[in-house]
């Protein structure tokens, strides 16, 4: 991912201020001038931001994490990020197909990003601060159980309920992407 321009930075900052401002409930007690003296300490937090917002994810606040006190940001796109999408689960997968094969994974893309795929404590999390995913679906991060018999986990929204289910890991799907979780 390509560092963005301080013009870019400045563009994101506004950005996120705004999404910030109109989804107050998703961050009750956090302040923005807060998380702006967080983010301006960050090179690494804008960069990893710049690039969720480019592939679609319009990254807003959704809380701070209990243990570190650090801010978390989530993809908050109304359907997986269009950016992210057709992708396998990881590596293993990308290279145990033979034939068309997406072009590449979402753990790795995910590494690119400096974000992690949501678990399904997380993305069921998520899922009480608005509907996501209801004509798509995201790859979550999976146990290592389920990973080892060739399964990943995915998640989506239908018929007013939260589902998480399987696939085989080397599989992807055009509606099939993943949301990423940033600790700031």
């Amino acid at each position: 991912m390509n560092d963005p321009s301080s013009r870019e930075q400045d563009e994101l900052l506004v950005t996120l201020e705004a999404r910030f401002a109109a989804h107050g409930s998703r961050h009750p007690g956090l302040r923005w001038a807060e998380l702006r003296s967080c983010l301006a300490r960050s090179e690494t937090a804008l960069r990893s931001l710049h690039a969720m917002e480019q592939t679609g994810g319009e990254p807003d606040v959704i809380g701070r994490d209990e243990a570190t006190g650090r801010i978390l940001f989530c993809d908050c796109s109304a359907e997986s990020p269009a950016g992210r999408r057709s992708l396998c689960f990881d590596r293993e997968a990308l290279d145990a197909r033979k034939q068309s094969k997406p072009v590449g994974s979402a753990e790795e893309l995910a590494a690119a990003i400096g974000i992690e795929l949501l678990d399904e404590a997380q993305y069921r999390a998520l899922q009480e601060l608005g509907e996501f995913d209801r004509k798509t679906s995201s790859w979550l991060r999976t146990p290592s159980a389920v990973r080892e018999l060739g399964g990943a986990l995915f998640g989506d929204r239908r018929y007013g309920r939260v589902f998480v289910y399987h696939n085989g890991a080397e599989s992807y799907f055009a509606a099939r992407g993943f949301r990423g979780l940033l600790r700031v």
